[in-house]
């Protein structure tokens, strides 16, 4: 299972979910896609999977580049839409999180570079309609192939 075809943000939600309930610290998740392609969504997902209370708001954090939300691990949260290129995300030393006791989710993750860890869940999302995505997930590492293996298992 390398690809998922999403139907509506529900199931982008839903498919985000069942990532976050496989998660585990040091996990790093790679998004990339164009504006609008439900990547929010999908990390709204896996922070229900990883029991951020569902009276938090889990918005992209466009502006502040970095949203910290709480369930059975931490989930780091980063959207780097308005950075250009890996040494701005360098300068602001955001690498610190990328080890870090929680789970790293990352929206724009292209705009890493060289600094995007060895060992990633890359998830492409591409526009396919007005509600159509499909979702392609490419593991880096061997933790990733592992983590991809698992959600096999766990999808009808």
């Amino acid at each position: 299972m390398n690809e998922l075809i999403s139907e509506s943000a529900i199931d982008t939600f839903n498919y985000g979910r069942i990532l976050g309930g496989l998660l585990e610290s040091g996990d790093f998740v790679a998004l990339i896609g164009d504006l609008g392609a439900g990547k929010t969504h999908f990390v709204k997902g896996i922070a229900h999977g990883l029991g951020v209370s569902p009276d938090e708001p889990v918005c992209s954090p466009s502006y502040t580049i970095l949203n910290i939300h709480q369930g059975r691990i931490p989930l780091y949260h980063f959207d780097l839409y308005r950075l250009n290129d890996e040494g701005q995300v360098s300068d602001l030393g955001f690498e610190e999180y990328f080890d870090g006791p929680g789970v790293t989710v990352v929206e724009w993750a292209d705009r890493l570079g060289s600094l995007m860890p060895q060992d990633n869940l890359r998830v492409v999302f591409c526009l396919e309609g007005v509600e159509r995505r499909r979702l392609c997930f490419q593991p880096a590492g061997d933790r990733s192939r592992g983590l991809l293996r698992r959600i096999a298992t766990v999808l009808p």
